[in-house]
């Protein structure tokens, strides 16, 4: 029926995936005595604190709401005491401090009351999307882009074709593939739910031919619904980027600085279908999330359903512990993964992995002149030249690095893993895109400020106005009231 369309550039790093994809996931991990939740988890501003220091909450408690249009809620992954709102070390190669919720654990892991929901396929489109928000779902495949705002640009549109990415491309991640591989239905279901929301004509599965397990459990789950088809797409990185995969499985490329809506097409990864699941179905919202935890470091790598804040530290132990000291720590794949500060970070909303890397798994080699030979070129999906972006990014000529297609760059590393000089070219571009992002987030704090002093300034001219306009009705008021005798004297 999909006549599969090959992707441009790309590469194929080996996959090291049977370090984890034959293991079940581990589902009853010790409860930690702390959780660690920051507030940005998601790709707008900082969610807002509902609750206060001291404060006792349950399982599934909503404890900081939405502050804005793409950031999320977030709830309470179990039960305990709100021991501080404060900044920690945040998942994140800088090591900058970000502001998290503090739940010390009470050790009961009481859930709250759950609400009796209907079959959501009886509710309106728009209250499943409610439900979705409140349920503080973002993409689960590292984008955490707030789920319900996808589903509600969807809507807008025709959309004709709605993917669901089980691609899962990245090197030694598996969390998608168990997750297909046991909860086949779930997803299925998610994927029919989403489907009624957004009105799309048919459903795709798409899943790389590298996992035959996870194909086989979503073909059989599918078998009932004549409009999810589940196909297989080849094993070529970045086939998981969601541009990349539609271009494979309809031929349609996104235009340059457009959506997948513009085409008509909406991409969701297999986590968010099966978080979509449990929020319409169960009324859970999401508070868990599956995570590979991998590497030569690893005595004994998993996937495990780790409980948002969980510290890494947590997660290793529950693998058996650590081998040896790793040569590097990343939060994601190896890809696109970061370098993660401290073995004690939290799991967040969009972490697919923890890996424990050797220093033979790391390969790492101090950069060279680059010698011009085009490599980076080919290897990129985007059609970009990776090299020029560089140099311009490296030299702060950010202007002349978006005239290069900075702003179409997906910082799939496929250019720094072909370059023969070992030139940390992604290293570039996302300290090139961080920095036009702080721009742009100063010229709207700028905006902000002067909106509000002119808005301040037109305020007191008006009440100027008003006041010298009362102390000349006072004087009329004044002469009038006066008698003539009194005016005469």
């Amino acid at each position: 029926m999909f006549g599969l369309k090959s992707i441009r550039g790309g590469v194929h790093p080996e996959t090291k995936k049977d370090l984890t994809s034959e293991r079940s996931i581990l589902t009853a991990l010790p409860l930690p005595k702390k959780l660690y939740l920051p507030l940005s988890q998601h790709a707008g501003v900082e969610s807002r604190p509902q609750v206060q220091v001291g404060d006792k909450v349950l399982k599934g408690q909503l404890v900081a709401r939405s502050g804005g249009s793409l950031s999320a809620n977030l709830h309470a992954p179990t039960s305990g005491i709100i021991a501080a709102i404060e900044p920690i070390v945040a998942p994140h190669p800088s090591g900058l401090p970000a502001v998290a919720m503090v739940i010390e654990s009470d050790g009961e892991d009481r859930w709250k009351d759950l609400p009796t929901l209907n079959d959501p396929l009886d509710l309106s489109p728009d209250e499943l999307a409610d439900r979705v928000e409140e349920a503080g779902i973002v993409g689960m495949g590292g984008a955490i882009f707030p789920a319900a705002v996808k589903l509600r640009q969807g809507r807008r549109f025709e959309i004709k074709t709605l993917i669901i990415n089980g691609s899962e491309c990245e090197p030694y991640l598996t969390c998608d593939d168990r997750l297909m591989q046991e909860q086949a239905a779930a997803i299925v279901d998610g994927a029919r739910m989403i489907r009624h929301i957004i009105e799309a004509y048919e459903v795709v599965i798409a899943i790389e031919d590298n996992k035959p397990d996870a194909t086989a459990a979503l073909k059989q789950a599918a078998a009932p619904y004549g409009m999810i088809n589940v196909i297989n797409v080849p094993t070529h990185y970045p086939m998981g980027s969601a541009k990349q995969l539609i271009q494979a499985v309809t031929g349609k490329e996104v235009p340059a600085g457009g959506r997948s809506n513009d085409i008509g097409v909406l991409v969701h990864n297999v986590g968010t279908v099966y978080a979509i699941h449990q929020a319409l179905r169960l009324g859970r919202p999401l508070i868990s999330r599956i995570v590979t935890v991998t590497g030569a470091c690893v005595k004994t790598p998993h996937n495990v359903e780790a409980l948002l804040g969980t510290p890494v530290r947590d997660l290793i132990q529950a693998c058996g512990g650590l081998t040896a000291h790793p040569a590097r720590l990343l939060m994601g794949g190896p890809m696109m993964g970061q370098i993660i500060p401290s073995i004690d970070s939290p799991v967040i909303k969009g972490t697919t992995g923890v890996l424990a890397l050797n220093q033979r798994e790391v390969n790492e080699h101090l950069p060279a002149p680059c010698i011009r030979c085009g490599r980076c070129v080919d290897a990129c999906p985007m059609g970009l030249v990776p090299l020029e972006m560089a140099k311009h990014s490296g030299a702060d000529d950010f202007d002349q690095a978006q005239d290069f297609g900075l702003r179409d760059c997906i910082l799939c590393g496929s250019c720094a893993y072909v370059c023969p000089s070992h030139i940390p070219l992604v290293q570039y571009f996302e300290y090139a895109k961080g920095e036009l992002r702080e721009r742009r987030n100063n010229e709207s704090k700028q905006e902000y400020t002067k909106r509000l002093m002119d808005q301040r300034n037109e305020r007191v001219e008006r009440e100027k106005a008003a006041k010298a306009a009362a102390k000349k009705a006072k004087k009329r008021a004044s002469r009038k009231t006066k008698s003539p005798a009194e005016s005469e004297s």
